[in-house]
């Protein structure tokens, strides 16, 4: 089971879907679509961090269905999008940024770049210095570079948080493993694999620990039914407070992350 890494109204897509033309949407929504699936119950929408529109409707849902869900939340659906194109656009031109914020860690990173040839190589150094050497002028292997630096910063740091709540809870689980993903914050498999997404270094410390929590409790639950939920609140009583946050924590990670 997973989470998702995206601003939305309810939703509740997944495999088998399908994309549609949206019905009474013109050129101007280019980047609007429909998704047909069959874990859907009812007519949504998400909004990804680079703007992109995906309705997400059950197999059987007419087409007048979904243009009447579309008339009555265009509003939040166009505002959120707007501001989704707005600050892709603002961050993605400060790259390479100066600096990295690592909020889940309480952590500071200065970037200093220090020239040379070759591939960049990020280099780890005292009092949360990040020297680059290199060609900096590279931006797509410079891009790599550095996230491969916060991948493994990611894997040290949430692999010895996960342990620790796991073990406080009482849970047991398989093994950790580090994505880089658009749309999830993080999932569980039925082997007891836990996926977390490199994003939540860039989220407040109480969302990652709720993030980790939900995981954790779909290893005794793989659903999300009120069993699940009430082992969610008992560890993690502010749930639901945080879980409205963690939709809305794509504004914390910077755009470049995703070229």
């Amino acid at each position: 089971m997973s989470v998702a890494a995206h601003a939305s109204l309810p939703m509740d897509g997944g495999p088998g879907a399908r994309q549609l033309a949206l019905p009474g949407i013109g050129d101007a929504e280019a980047d609007w679509s429909v998704r047909r699936s069959p874990r859907a119950r009812r007519v949504s929408a998400r909004v990804f961090h680079s703007g992109r529109v995906e309705i997400v409707a059950p197999l059987r849902a007419s087409d007048r269905r979904i243009a009447d869900f579309v008339a009555r939340h265009r509003e939040w659906i166009e505002r959120k999008s707007l501001e989704g194109r707005r600050r892709s656009t603002t961050l993605d031109a400060a790259f390479p940024p100066s600096q990295l914020r690592l909020a889940a860690f309480g952590e500071f990173w200065r970037l200093h770049f220090a020239g040379g040839h070759g591939a960049p190589r990020v280099l780890e150094g005292p009092a949360g210095l990040l020297t680059i050497v290199g060609d900096a002028g590279d931006r797509p292997r410079l891009r790599r570079a550095l996230l491969g630096w916060l991948t493994e910063r990611a894997r040290t740091q949430l692999g010895s948080w996960l342990a620790a709540v796991a073990a406080d809870c009482g849970f047991h689980y398989g093994k950790l493993q580090m994505r880089l993903q658009r749309t999830r914050w993080g999932s569980c498999s039925t082997r007891g694999t836990i996926s977390l997404n490199v994003c939540l270094a860039f989220q407040r410390p109480e969302v990652v620990r709720y993030l980790l929590v939900h995981e954790l409790a779909h290893t005794l639950h793989m659903n999300h039914s009120s069993r699940f939920w009430d082992c969610v609140a008992q560890h993690c009583p502010q749930w639901r407070t945080l879980d409205q946050e963690l939709l809305d924590g794509w504004r914390q990670v910077p755009p470049w992350m995703f070229p």
